[in-house]
Order: C-alpha cells, then structure tokens, then sequence
C-alpha cells in the first residue's frame, strides 16, 4: 500500500517539534506537556510545571507545550488518550512519564533522580565543576590560619556563584575566624529558604553559636579558679569557650570532655551539648571531629 504524502501542515509540526523538542533534548531533559485550553487539571498542572522548569533551567531542564487542538498531529503521533499528560524527553526518546505527578514536591524529586541517572548537564553542573577546585583551596586557607585570604577567596567565588551555600559557608567562618560576628550572621541570613540547609550552612551556623555563646575573655581569673576548685565546672565550661574564641579547638576539647569525666549531667549536659556543637563548626568529616567523638563515646560507654 502506497503511503500517503505529508500535508504541508503535518511537515510544519514535524519540523517545530524537532527544533523545540528533538534538537534541545540530545544535550537538556525536555519536559513534554500535552494540554489543552479547556482542561482543569491542565491549567492547575501547567504553573507548577512552568515553576519547576524555571528553577531547574540551570540545570539542564527545558519545558515545552504541546496544545493538543492545536497540534494534533503531535498529540496523534505520541497516542494522547487523555490529558494533562507529560513525558520527560531526552536523547530524542521518552525516558519518564511524569503525568503522575502533580505537586511541585514530587516532579523535582523526579528530575533529581533522572538528572542524575541521565547524566544531563547545564549551566549549574559546569559552574560547580569550575567553581569546586577553589573552594577547596579556600577552605585550605583557612585551615592554615589566613582567614584573610581566605575570606578574599570566598567573596570571589561568591561573585561567580551567587547564594551557593558552601562558598557562603565558608565565608561565614572566615568572617568568624576574623571576629567580624554581625557581618557573618548576615551572610548567612541573606541565604535563599533553599540554600539554607545541608551541611556546609549548618557548620557555619555551629560556629556563629559558638562565636555568640563563647566570645573572647581573660583565662587568668579562670584557671586561677580551677587551680582552687578543680569541680568548679562554670569556671571550665567558660575556658572552654575563651579558647574556642581563639582557635584553640584541642584545648576547648579537653575542658569540655573534662566536665563530661567529672559530671556528665551538670547543667542539663551544657559540656555535651558545647562539644558537640564544636564539633558540627568543625566540620563533621574533619579527622579531629572523628577522633574527638572517639574521645567522648570512650568516656560515656566505659
């Protein structure tokens, strides 16, 4: 049987199709939206979907949609029975059908599994891969000591990389390194709701505690009092924080962990609570982190 020429119309949608969806979907994942102008649920999906694709651009995500009056050669050619209805298309073919899901929850949980399994790149994956080598370097700074350079370094990647929670982490504790407590606090307000959590913005907000809670103080009058009374716990528990102030994390450690020997449950476990929240500033896959808390569950389990 001979096949039937295209329309002129049928070659006008093949042709939009494959520059708005094929083309696009060999190097983004390409959200296909089938909808149509009388559909309720259509118009309660489609802002979501919009929603989601805007904050996922940058992350290789493209939404595009199909009205299926008016491009029924598109809608015949994928057997829309119903809609809304919404493919997720990369390398030119369907690899998700997304129509399930209709809360902006649950479609972001979707593309995160599938941007990560497709491998799929944007201008998010490239900017993190330029941008990680120099975090690391500042973070390196600033563990040798030059809180400075350290916070020059953060401030230039945060030019690059606009509320990325890690170099504004990082710069938080340069700023705490430096004693410059408000103008951390602000750095670390400024964060967008969805920056605000994961781990870097939590070691930065352990240390502006730590800073808030324990700031710089003579130690003379402190050890003078515990040279007297070596159960004088108020006394170590404000050492502890005098040399946490200064970057002595050992000697913080060792006051704390003294407390806990002696009494554990004094002040409703204050020491406990101060280590551990040394500890997260610290950063909890730093080594010493690892082998403080070794320290301490060898005194609360022998």
């Amino acid at each position: 049987m001979a096949t039937l020429p295209l329309t002129a119309e049928e070659r006008d949608a093949i042709a939009t199709f494959q520059a708005n969806v094929l083309q696009p979907s060999m190097t983004q994942l390409v959200i296909l939206d089938f909808w149509a102008e009388w559909c309720g649920p259509c118009k309660q999906l489609g802002p979501v979907l919009e929603k989601v694709a805007a904050d996922y651009a940058d992350k290789g995500v493209k939404l595009v949609k199909i009205d299926v009056d008016a491009d029924k050669v598109i809608a015949a050619q994928f057997q829309i029975r119903s809609i809304p209805t919404v493919y997720a298309i990369f390398g030119g073919q369907p690899v998700a059908d997304l129509t399930s899901y209709r809360s902006e929850g649950q479609i972001k949980r979707a593309l995160d599994q599938l941007l990560a399994q497709l491998g799929v790149g944007g201008e998010a994956q490239a900017r993190g891969a330029e941008i990680e080598p120099l975090i690391a370097m500042a973070e390196e700074v600033l563990a040798g000591g030059d809180a400075a350079r350290a916070e020059n370094i953060f401030r230039q990647i945060l030019d690059m990389a606009p509320d990325h929670p890690e170099v504004a982490g990082g710069l938080a504790r340069a700023l705490l390194t430096e004693g410059r407590v408000e103008e951390a606090r602000a750095i670390l307000a400024a964060l967008p709701a969805d920056a605000q959590k994961g781990p870097a913005v939590s070691r930065a907000r352990a240390a502006l505690d730590l800073a808030e809670a324990a700031p710089a103080a003579e130690t003379g009058d402190l050890e003078a009092r515990l040279a007297a009374d070596p159960d004088d716990h108020e006394a170590r528990f404000e050492l502890a924080g005098a040399k946490m102030a200064t970057g002595d994390r050992d000697g913080a450690a060792d006051a704390l962990l003294e407390i806990i020997r002696r009494d554990r449950g004094w002040n409703e476990g204050a020491a406990r609570t101060r280590f551990l929240q040394l500890l997260e500033a610290s950063g909890l896959e730093d080594p010493w982190s690892g082998a403080q808390r070794r320290r301490l569950s060898a005194l609360l389990f022998t």
